[in-house]
């Protein structure tokens, strides 16, 4: 007994219960629950079988049944286009800032600070101050588009299906904007200084320096950021509830948001989880990037 307890104090046993507590943790509160969603969507589900874990099994017939209905490939295609559009605004401008926070300038530590309000600030918080931007009649970002010539009339931003999914793409590229720099700072500041003054020694331009020293050093910061903001990009769900709630006429509906609405408005839960489950297959797959493209890092 005494050898027990000196293992469980200082030992492998230690070491065991730190390894084994949070994967506990996990497997109770994520594994559980993602298994129950995955059986779900290969049953039949109402609102009289809730309570039950057993229920009519249908195979594949979820998954068809989605395919089969008009609005699914128009929501995928917008989900697409929302991830892209979002990864890539957040990831350039994200670049631009750290570069030019890089050039530490005075003051330049407490203004990246507040670039970091966005992301600490919830999204529903967030939904609601771009709600105030986005505003058709009294919006700030029609009035600074109208006074600089952009824009003749207004535009209804939220209602308008041509545009009420950029005006979420917009917030959440705001939103995500601050993460992104500070992990590219990161990984510019572990860029030795040394590489550049060589370069510019050999007579290599700014352009030049970029493409063959930065950009090569940063693969693997890139490869995590770009990683980490489609897992993030594809979780989002609380700006599309405070802006456009997935409408008008699912112009602005992806496949997170309409998970939620099949299961919770239209009481379709077995639809809901084939979403949920097609979901977590992109996200398993952008963390199996993320997990390779960090591995040299930490086994360095």
């Amino acid at each position: 007994m005494k050898r027990i307890v000196s293992s469980m104090i200082d030992g492998r046993g230690f070491d065991f219960g730190l390894v084994g507590v949070p994967i506990a943790f996990l497997l109770l509160l994520s594994g559980l629950p993602l298994i129950y969603n995955l059986v779900m969507s290969f049953q039949q589900v109402d609102m009289f079988s809730l309570d039950a874990f057993n229920r009519p099994f249908v195979g594949l017939q979820n998954y068809i049944d989605l395919i089969k209905q008009p609005e699914t490939w128009p929501i995928l295609g917008h989900t697409v286009t929302f991830v892209v559009a979002s990864i890539t605004g957040q990831f350039v401008l994200g670049f631009g800032l750290a570069l030019f926070f890089g050039v530490n300038f005075p003051g330049a530590s407490w203004l990246r600070g507040l670039f970091l309000v966005s992301w600490i600030m919830p999204g529903l918080v967030v939904g609601g101050i771009w709600n105030w931007i986005l505003s058709g009649d009294f919006g700030v970002l029609n009035y600074v588009l109208r006074e600089s010539g952009l824009i003749s009339a207004n535009i209804f931003w939220r209602s308008d299906p041509n545009y009420s999914l950029w005006a979420v793409i917009i917030a959440n590229i705001w939103l995500g904007l601050s993460f992104n720099m500070i992990l590219l700072s990161v990984g510019l500041s572990g860029i030795p200084k040394d590489l550049y003054e060589a370069a510019e020694l050999d007579g290599a331009n700014v352009v030049q320096r970029f493409f063959t020293i930065t950009l090569p050093m940063m693969r693997s910061t890139i490869g995590a950021v770009v990683s980490l903001g489609l897992i993030f990009t594809l979780q989002q769900f609380d700006l599309f509830a405070a802006i456009t709630s997935g409408g008008p006429a699912n112009s602005s509906n992806v496949a997170q948001y309409w998970a939620w609405d099949l299961s919770f408005r239209q009481y379709d839960f077995a639809k809901g989880a084939t979403v949920s489950v097609i979901m977590i297959v992109f996200v398993v797959f952008a963390s199996l990037v993320y997990v390779r493209s960090t591995r040299h890092e930490v086994r360095g």
